[in-house]
């Protein structure tokens, strides 16, 4: 099982990343925890200075951009 966090404060960015998030899991048909991250000093412990971030299972995967569902579902295939 992955555990997938988003990291960012709650711009529309980060909402839509969420979103797209939601729509690659559910799409792959996977079991996942989707988590929300929005303290900036738990972003900061994953040494992101950009949001929104992707983490998968403590891996930051992407940072600063906002990722298609496409391109998540590519990560997590």
């Amino acid at each position: 099982m992955k555990h997938i966090q988003i990291l960012g404060t709650g711009c529309p960015k980060c909402k839509a990343l969420m979103a797209n998030t939601e729509t690659a899991v559910k799409e792959l048909g996977i079991e996942v925890t989707i988590e929300k991250i929005e303290k900036i000093t738990d972003i900061l412990k994953f040494g992101v200075m950009v949001t929104p971030a992707l983490v998968v299972d403590g891996q930051v995967k992407s940072a600063g951009k906002l990722l298609s569902a496409d391109d998540i579902r590519k990560l997590l295939a």
